[in-house]
Parts: structure tokens; C-alpha cells; sequence
């Protein structure tokens, strides 16, 4: 079983930037790819970042590709994404996911492959 909480959300300026944190226990993260995940209201879950389980792989979605960055510090169990010049369409709850245990190191994009989720950090991005 691995628990994950996320932090960092909050309200910020177009243009601003936060940096979430997900912090994992129960068991180490690195047995696992992470994943960034965000819902707006009225929209489906869609994929915002992945990295794979040494780091050594990341992926982004189009719309964040630039503008934020994930990282990971296994040694810390925790998984970071940094969000930077923010925009209003940002807005949603922001989920860290870890992977089912694959052997591979390697990137994932689909929700179907996550298996631990958190509950989530609000980020609200005013004009």
C-alpha cells in the first residue's frame, strides 16, 4: 500500500507559479512511476506530467509542455511539479498518482495505469 498527499496548492495570479509537493509512505516511491493528473469542474481527469521511476524519463501534456516541470527525490519519497506562468485554464484539483508496479522505467499517461492516488490540491488561477 503506498498513501499519497499532495500540498502546495492555492490562488495565484495569472503569469504566477506554485510548486506542489506529493509526499508518499508505506512504501518507498521508487518502485514507482508518478504521475501528475488535474480535473477542472465538469471536465474528465486528463494527465498533466509522468515520470518515470529513477527520473530519468518525464512526459508532459501539450498544454503544460514549457511551463511546468516534474521531478521526483526518491531519497525523500516525494514527487514535485512545478507550475510556472500560470493561466487561468490551469485551474482544477491536482492529483499525484503512482503506477502499478511495472518493471520497466518508463513513462505512463493513461489513468488505467495508476494504481495509488492522492485526494488531491486545489490551484485556482485568477486573470
Amino acid at each position: 500500500q503506498v498513501q499519497l498527499v499532495e500540498s502546495g496548492g492555492g490562488l495565484v495570479q495569472a503569469g504566477g507559479s506554485l510548486r506542489l509537493s506529493c509526499a508518499a509512505s508505506g512504501r518507498t516511491v521508487s518502485s514507482y512511476a508518478m504521475g501528475w493528473f488535474s480535473q477542472a469542474p465538469g471536465k474528465e481527469r486528463e494527465v498533466v506530467a509522468a515520470i518515470s521511476k529513477s527520473g530519468g524519463n518525464t512526459g508532459y501534456s501539450e498544454s503544460v509542455k514549457g511551463r511546468f516541470t516534474i521531478s521526483r527525490d526518491n531519497a525523500k519519497n516525494t514527487v514535485y511539479l512545478q507550475m510556472n506562468s500560470l493561466k487561468p485554464e490551469d485551474t482544477a484539483v491536482y492529483s499525484c498518482a503512482a503506477s502499478l508496479p511495472y518493471n520497466s522505467d518508463s513513462t505512463y499517461y493513461s489513468d488505467r495505469s495508476y494504481n495509488y492516488w492522492g485526494q488531491g490540491t486545489q490551484v485556482t488561477v485568477s486573470s
